[in-house]
């Protein structure tokens, strides 16, 4: 069973790609994550303050963008990308 997740593609008013996550994101719904990342061009901004779960298999997803995306995170999520060394390699915010 896929744990539900939205992801809702965009563009900021600056013309970057947006991703907006909402739900939980776990090893069933990863290849979704995955394959909206890859349809986004360039540099992607993902809003993660939808999301209240966060599984190893989704850091994956996100580690293997990292070259490329910056993520907006809630509270609850920032420390698992602090102790992940996610946010040692691209730019996380706090909502």
């Amino acid at each position: 069973m896929t744990t539900p997740l939205t992801l809702t593609p965009g563009r900021r008013p600056d013309g970057t790609a947006f991703l907006k996550a909402s739900g939980e994101i776990d090893m069933s719904n990863t290849g979704a994550l995955s394959a909206a990342l890859e349809a986004l061009p360039g540099h992607v901004v993902v809003d993660l303050t939808g999301v209240g779960y966060l599984d190893s298999a989704g850091l994956s997803v996100l580690f293997a963008h990292a070259d490329r995306i910056e993520l907006i995170s809630a509270p609850l999520l920032t420390p698992v990308l602090r102790f992940s060394g996610l946010a040692d390699l691209i730019t996380v915010q706090e909502a």
